[in-house]
């Protein structure tokens, strides 16, 4: 038989990540991340499991040459660590999850060998002594947990020498006993800033040189991260927002600044985009942008303040844009009164939201 690869991306720091971080965001941010490289797969690999917080792709009866192959590996650190620049830089929420996703790193373990399968529930998977070994490499002496894993098999069959070195990689050889096998493996520890990152937009930051058209306050009884959840989390928008038909947007994403959504108001659409704007130290801020009026645009800001005894002041701050003076003259007097009635009764909204959510 010919040989199959076997390929398991493992986001290292998971576990300490999952247990000491809030469930919600952190089920986010893990799953963005797997997304992320499930769609690095740029060599036909075939992913047989999610197994929590790693992926197990497999290539049957292919093994690619050793450039293909130390080119996938890159390829998924380069996708994995841009994302989580992306989440660290345009990171709205304060909570623990989205602050320290950042740390997490990853590892991948290449394995080779015959490979054969069984059928669970008409799925066909890879099983046998091959798939045992891929997985136990995972457990490794390894003093790293940023590192590319290839074993002997797979080295020897790639003719990848016993001590390559790239810009990149600088493999060394080492081996560990499992069951009284010897496994002989080479492995690299990637250093993060020699990976080419991926570019991504840099958030809008929005510098008002006047003040807001209107302004509203409103006191809540939580702290003020829980109410940034209740704010930034689309799935609790239908609950408090006036006047919305329906809301579009990604259930598996973390809010974050670029991040956008779809409000459906009598049957028309209106993009959102999240923007932000300088506030003080102890304030929180979540803004939207939307160009899809009659007005040059519409931003409204929620500006959360922290309070004595787990309490929060949030003002709301609407800046219509319009287009010319007569655009201002004519519009702002007709929509004002509407967009603050509107903003008034979704305030309303959100407080008996909250209230009744906390005696739920």
């Amino acid at each position: 038989m010919a040989k199959s690869l076997l390929f398991i991306p493992d986001i290292s720091g998971f576990t300490h990540f999952v247990q000491n971080t809030e469930v919600e965001h952190s089920q986010h941010v893990i799953s963005e991340l797997l997304e992320v490289l499930i769609n690095a797969n740029t060599q036909d690999l075939k992913l047989a499991e999610v197994e929590g917080d790693a992926l197990f792709f497999y290539k049957e009866n292919e093994i690619p040459s050793q450039e293909k192959l130390l080119a996938q590996v890159e390829t998924m650190f380069t996708a994995f660590y841009s994302h989580l620049k992306l989440l660290e830089k345009n990171r709205v929420c304060p909570c623990n999850a989205c602050a320290t996703a950042p740390n997490l790193q990853l590892k991948i373990v290449v394995h080779c060998g015959e490979l054969q399968f069984i059928t669970v529930q008409e799925k066909r998977k890879p099983f046998g002594q091959v798939v045992i070994e891929a997985h136990r490499l995972l457990k490794n002496s390894i003093v790293s947990d940023n590192y590319a894993l290839l074993s002997g098999e797979v080295s020897k069959t790639i003719g990848l020498p016993v001590n390559y070195k790239s810009k990149l990689y600088h493999f060394r050889e080492s081996k560990d006993t499992y069951d009284t096998k010897e496994i002989i493996y080479l492995f690299s520890e990637i250093n993060k800033n020699k990976l080419k990152l991926t570019p991504f937009a840099i958030p809008e930051v929005v510098d008002f040189q006047c003040s807001p058209s209107i302004v509203l306050k409103r006191e809540f009884q939580i702290p003020a991260a829980q109410l940034l959840e209740y704010i930034t989390n689309y799935s609790y928008r239908h609950y408090w927002a006036k006047g919305v038909d329906k809301f579009e947007y990604n259930p598996g994403e973390v809010t974050r600044l670029g991040t956008e959504h779809v409000c459906v108001i009598d049957g028309k659409r209106l993009n959102f985009t999240t923007v932000t704007k300088k506030a003080s130290l102890d304030e929180i801020v979540y803004g939207e942008r939307t160009t899809d009026v009659p007005l040059h645009a519409l931003y409204q800001f929620f500006i959360i303040k922290p309070l004595p005894d787990n309490e929060c002041l949030l003002t709301v701050e609407i800046y219509p844009k319009a287009k010319s003076i007569v655009h201002k003259l004519m519009l702002f007097l007709l929509i004002k009164k509407a967009i603050k009635k509107s903003m008034n009764a979704s305030l309303d909204n959100l407080k008996a939201f909250v209230r009744n959510d906390a005696m739920a």
